[in-house]
């Protein structure tokens, strides 16, 4: 069972299906990022910070994992340090996203989480960032989105072909 302050993601991770590659940015200590390994058996899971001490910390909790399944990685939200389309899944609790960025490293056709827990400074959460015509523009979609435990949850998906591609 999720800690009470991932319930948002829990809820949203019931939307997308089963990734094979999945990345959570602005990952912190590393709770989300490990809950989504668990929830994602088989996929390969990665968590981004700029923060040198919170990947550290993250790393420290990985324990045994021969596969290198989950691996954590200094980076900003603004310059992610992977590859084009990279991601099946991106994934950010309680973070603004970088539009762009996200749209960039994530494959057409892949889905994107953002899960409020209740604690964002954000005025009136988080929740609607998915409305906004930059992230439409970019070509994603809203699929679902819903209150859950204090929070919030919206999960969109990246049509067309990518950034430069139509939008849906």
């Amino acid at each position: 069972m999720p800690a009470p302050t991932l319930t948002p993601l829990a809820a949203a991770v019931l939307e997308v299906g089963d990734p094979e590659r999945v990345l959570e940015v602005e990952c912190g200590a590393g709770e989300a990022t490990l809950f989504l390994s668990r929830e994602f058996p088989r996929a390969r899971i990665r968590g981004v910070d700029r923060s040198e001490a919170a990947i550290r910390s993250a790393t420290a909790k990985i324990g045994l994992d021969p596969e290198g399944r989950v691996a954590f990685k200094v980076g900003s939200p603004h310059s992610l340090p992977f590859p084009d389309t990279q991601f099946d899944l991106v994934v950010l609790v309680d973070a603004s996203p970088v539009a762009a960025e996200i749209a960039r490293v994530l494959r057409p056709g892949g889905n994107f989480v953002l899960a409020d827990t209740g604690r964002s400074r954000a005025p009136g959460g988080l929740r609607g960032w998915l409305g906004r015509r930059r992230l439409e523009h970019l070509g994603f979609v809203t699929v679902h989105a819903a209150p859950s435990g204090d929070g919030s949850f919206s999960v969109a998906r990246l049509g067309g072909t990518g950034p430069a591609g139509p939008s849906l």
